[in-house]
């Protein structure tokens, strides 16, 4: 019973993060056509709209780390996630692109400190021995969400539903998941003595190396989720674009089935090595897309939702393995040190994302982007080879 994982308090706290997660996927993909349609954006302004929203998560992330692993970590957590929660209703009050950026970037964040909170309460109230594995199906909320998420946004925007309807789906999703999380019951955490303010208080500095390393890796996810749909629109892909992001999250599901396992069995780099190479390969061939549609416009349909599906396995076997690496590399007082250097590595890598994905396809094409991206991809795991996993086997805890 000591290591029982499916308690109570962790099947609120995974549909909590679904619920909050889909709300959130359900705008991303439709987002830059709002912004292109409502407010007449160029590209780069839409990349840089999107990435206020990064920007402000990735500021408040060391910050909320150390707030968590000082005071009463639910509090926070139910904080942030209303005023998340908030943010939709402000969508649909904003009539100017400047309000707009003002409640992204407050969105932006809420997320920051809300995602931190929720990794570190979920691991306080698992046990240790199946932390990889709980952190896996922790994740695979996320993963159902992105599947069914900006599928129905998609779905939704191209059947011509209006935005303010689009948004109060995301709103009503986000209120659902609230109550959700205000039934976990959260371990007593003892009061801590305040340590004196430092750097390694913000930042697990031990976690650096790993940080670089995602952070390379990250910047063409962020890409691929935010202009996917609009370089399939650009290539003259006639599938539904929605099914991209369902194919991207059954490869995840599937992968979290074994390499949570295998992560808590303490192969966690050689996971995140076979995620890296599978990764490689697909934003090569996803960068390709332009020039065999050219050759055959359906195998290259089916070569694209393949892509989707194998980044969904190469980023469904890493994602665990980076989280559960940076908690083995922390003490049990920085929990929420080391989950928020995981996810400021990965905010910072999707905002360049955004940023260079748009700026890239304004003045060139998408399919340039994407192969800028896969090119990192190849300096992200040769970094991880010589530096990353040498690193982690010589500073581990545990």
């Amino acid at each position: 019973m000591k290591d029982r994982l499916v308690t109570p308090s962790y099947c609120f706290i995974l549909a909590a993060n679904f619920l909050l997660f889909f709300g959130f996927w359900l705008l991303m993909p439709v987002l830059p056509f709002y912004l292109a349609e409502v407010f007449q954006a160029n590209k780069a302004t839409i990349g840089v709209v999107l990435s206020c929203y990064t920007i402000a998560a990735l500021c408040i992330r060391p910050f909320s780390g150390y707030l968590l692993d000082t005071f009463a970590r639910k509090p926070l957590y139910l904080l942030a996630y209303f005023i998340f929660t908030a943010m939709f209703a402000g969508y649909l009050v904003a009539g100017t692109l400047t309000l707009f950026i003002l409640f992204r970037i407050i969105h932006g964040v809420s997320f920051g400190m809300v995602t931190v909170g929720g990794n570190t309460i979920v691991i306080d109230i698992m046990p240790s021995s199946r932390r990889g594995e709980g952190l896996g199906y922790y994740g695979l909320a996320n993963n159902i969400a992105m599947s069914i998420g900006p599928m129905t946004g998609l779905f939704l925007h191209d059947a011509s539903v209006s935005y303010p309807i689009i948004f109060c789906c995301s709103l009503g999703s986000c209120l659902t998941g609230m109550l959700c999380a205000s039934a976990v019951k959260t371990p007593y955490k003892p009061p801590v003595k305040r340590e004196p303010i430092s750097l390694d208080r913000f930042i697990l500095l031990k976690g650096l190396p790993a940080g670089i390393s995602l952070l390379l890796l990250s910047i063409p996810y962020g890409m691929t989720t935010n202009y996917v749909a609009m370089y399939a629109k650009q290539i003259d892909i006639q599938a539904s674009t929605g099914f991209f992001f369902t194919f991207m999250a059954v490869g995840m599901a599937v992968s979290r089935l074994f390499s949570g396992k295998l992560v808590d069995r303490g192969k966690i780099t050689q996971v995140i090595a076979a995620g890296l190479y599978v990764v490689i390969v697909s934003f090569f061939l996803l960068a390709a897309c332009v020039y065999i549609i050219r050759w055959n416009s359906d195998a290259c349909t089916v070569l694209f939702f393949l892509i989707a599906l194998m980044l969904g396995i190469g980023f469904g076997i890493m994602f665990p393995a980076y989280n559960t690496l940076f908690v083995n590399l922390a003490p049990n007082s920085q929990r929420g040190t080391a989950t928020s250097t995981y996810l400021t590595s990965w905010d910072v890598g999707i905002g360049i994302g955004m940023l260079a994905g748009g700026y890239i396809a304004e003045i060139s094409t998408f399919d340039k982007a994407y192969l800028f991206g896969a090119c990192l991809t190849i300096v992200s795991t040769l970094y991880f080879h010589l530096k990353v996993s040498p690193h982690y086997h010589k500073n581990k805890l545990r």
